[in-house]
This record gives C-alpha cells, structure tokens and sequence, in this order.
C-alpha cells in the first residue's frame, strides 16, 4: 500500500527538508514542531559539505548563496604554522560556513514555497499504532492521524525512545564549545581557508570573512559533562576571561580572543555525538537526522548527514509500495554511511582532547603522511563526493543492501 501522508516530528533541519522531500515523492506531509515558534536566531555556525549542497539541490534548494565558501583547510599547529592543507576536491563545490538561524530560514522558506504546512506548540508524548494509520498525541491534549509517522526531534528526540524505551541517549565528547567573531585583530587569513589548529591546552578553528572580520570556534577539553544551559549560567564575560588564559601561549588565538567581545561570543556548551541507535523504525514510525544519526560537531557533516537521510527516506517510500520495505531499505542505504562517518568523527575528536606529546608527534608526522599516504582524495572522496541520484529507482531491502 502506498503511503500518502506523513506527520513529521520536529521543525529544526530535518524535518523540513524531509517534509519537502516527501512532497516531491507524492506524500502529503506536514510538520509538528514542540517550541510555540519559529527558531530564527537560534543556533551556532555551521558546515555544509559538499554532499549536503547536494542533498539539498535533489530538493531545488541552491545552498551556494548560503554563507561563506570554504576552499581550503589547514592543519596548523599552535602558533599558526601550516602543517598540512586540504583543498576542495576537483568537480565538487567547496564547503560553506553558515549560521544555522540562517540555513534553517532557508530551508523553511522553501518547504512553506512547497506547499508545506507548519503546527507549532506540539509536544510529542505518545504513538499509538492503529492497523492502517499511526496517531501521534499531543501533550496539550490535540492529536493527528497519518499513514507514517517521521521523528526528525533531534538528539534527544522522544520519538526514538518511543520506538526504543532501550535505545540510548545523546554522549559526551570531552569537550565544550565556544565561538566569536574578531574585529581588528590584525590577523589576515588567506582568503576562504579555514584553519584548524590544536594550541597548546585547546584547538581552536578560525577563517577570515570577507569583510575583513575573523570568525572562530574552539573545543575547551572538559572533563565532566555541561549541557548548553549549564555552561550558560556562567556570564560570558567570565567564559571570555578562561578562554584568554587557555590561549595565551597560541598566535593567533591570542589575539583573536583578545579583540573579542562577550556580546559576540555564543557559548554551545558541551559536544555531544549519538552511539549507534539499534533500531531506526517501528511499525509505522522512523528516525531521520539526529534522533537517528549525531555525529561529532568534529566531522563537519551533522547537517549534511541529516539532509541526505531525509532525502533517501522520500525516496525509498516513493518506490517502494509497503512501508516497511521501504524503512529497511532505507536504513539499509544510510546505516553503513552514517556509522562510518560517525567514526571519522570520533578520530577527530581524539585529536583535539590529545596531550601534548601526541601533539608533537602529529606536528612531526602530519607532513610526512601529506606526502605519501595522507592524500585529500583518499581522506575526503568517499565523504564529500556523496551523490542521490533523486531520479533512481530505489531496490528492495534484500537488494539495498
């Protein structure tokens, strides 16, 4: 039977784009969001890699006008010395740096210019499964019926652990984070590079923007958990005054904190990734985006990850007639990607709570292994050459796989 409606969980990335994509597919779909409102202005800077500009194309969404392009990364050390740098790979777009406020007004706009409908004020708290339709209910009492259910809640998401009263939570990193904009620090980047650089007692990634200003973001080793409203509670001024310290040693950290003003700094508080979720789908309800997949903020790729999975979603419900074909299918095609992924950011996490003997072997050996082994291609291409081929029939599970 062929699915023809969708209520989706959550109004963040997601949820949107799955919306839209869905639509294409020929399903009816709208989206339920918990907060009373929209979230513009809410969020941090972001990347969006290669693959998840093309994630958004499948839906006609042209992420090139988003942000700012980054061509180049550059490994550097402390003091800001290249150690290694990557460039965008040949026939793909580079990466671009966004506000999340900003890539999730996009995205919005675009599902409303596609006919898709918002609710706001719906607290999800139970699913009830019916023989041909699924209820979701409501905590202010309201209710909705749909022949599929969609959980885009984010890392915490309630509708995983309806689906899994077992499945695990959102973990720890080891680390908290900060970012901040710099004016007239004299620091001047090469044009569209990021550089990634591990101080002496924390990493640090900055880029100039063009116009002039440098953008940055740190990773503070921390060993015990702070949510984002716990590290919020100290005033930002004090953040600063830590921040200051812990780059003293570092160029241009420390000059970039020091022309930094507690009004532009955004604390985010403690990084956090999903452990493998044993089950993405129930009866006649499915996890996309990071109530199903969190990699690392260090991978680079949680909104492109999120934008990839709700597009194949769309697609495996529109070839496939049974729903539940199409949810094995579907994880089927994204649980390997993701899970690897997840991976390549936990290594990347592991080199920025490392200490300073594991520094110094990196500063040594990153050069040596840029020229051998260490190759762009062979770190990247399978990552950011990503493509979803929307036209493509999608196969049976047992094909899929």
């Amino acid at each position: 039977m062929q699915t023809k409606t969708a209520a989706i969980i959550g109004g963040g990335i997601a949820g949107p784009i799955a919306a839209i994509a869905l639509r294409r597919a020929g399903i009816d779909a709208t989206v339920y969001e918990a907060y009373p409102d929209t979230a513009d202005g809410v969020g941090a800077i972001l990347s969006l890699a290669p693959n998840g500009i093309d994630a958004l194309r499948a839906i006609g969404l042209d992420a090139a006008t988003l942000g700012e392009p980054i061509e180049t990364m550059i490994i550097a050390d402390g003091n800001g010395r290249p150690l290694a740098a990557f460039p965008t790979l040949d026939g793909l777009p580079p990466s671009r740096v966004v506000w999340r406020a900003d890539l999730y007004r996009a995205i919005r706009e675009h599902a409303i210019a596609n006919n898709v409908k918002f609710v706001y004020g719906k607290q999800l708290v139970d699913i009830e499964e019916m023989p041909e339709l699924v209820v979701a209910h409501f905590a202010d009492g309201d209710w909705v019926v749909a022949d599929i259910l969609v959980g885009a809640d984010g890392i915490r998401s309630t509708m995983r652990t309806l689906i899994d009263p077992n499945a695990p939570g959102p973990r720890y990193v080891g680390h908290i984070g900060f970012g901040g904009l710099a004016v007239g620090s004299g620091f001047r980047g090469a044009p569209r590079t990021m550089y990634f650089a591990n101080g002496k007692r924390a990493f640090m990634g900055y880029w100039t923007q063009d116009d002039g200003t440098t953008a940055w973001f740190v990773n503070v080793p921390h060993a015990d958990v702070m949510t984002s409203a716990e590290a919020r509670e100290t005033p930002t001024d004090e953040w600063l005054r830590r921040l200051r310290e812990l780059f003293a040693d570092d160029m241009p950290g420390r000059d970039l904190l020091a022309h930094t003003t507690a009004e532009t700094l955004v604390v985010a508080g403690g990084g956090e990734t999903m452990p493998s979720v044993p089950k993405w789908y129930k009866g006649r309800a499915v996890l996309v985006g990071d109530a199903a997949h969190a990699p690392s903020s260090s991978s680079g790729q949680g909104a492109s990850m999120a934008a990839e999975s709700a597009v194949e979603l769309a697609r495996c419900l529109r070839d496939l007639p049974y729903r539940s074909e199409a949810f094995a299918a579907y994880e089927a095609l994204r649980r390997p990607r993701v899970e690897k992924v997840a991976a390549f950011g936990a290594r990347n996490n592991q080199d920025k709570v490392a200490g300073p003997v594991a520094k110094a072997i990196m500063r040594v050996m990153l050069p040596i292994a840029m020229k051998t082994f260490l190759t762009p291609e062979k770190m990247f291409r399978w990552m950011h050459g990503h493509h979803i081929e929307w036209e493509a029939t999608v196969e049976e599970p047992s094909l899929a796989a």
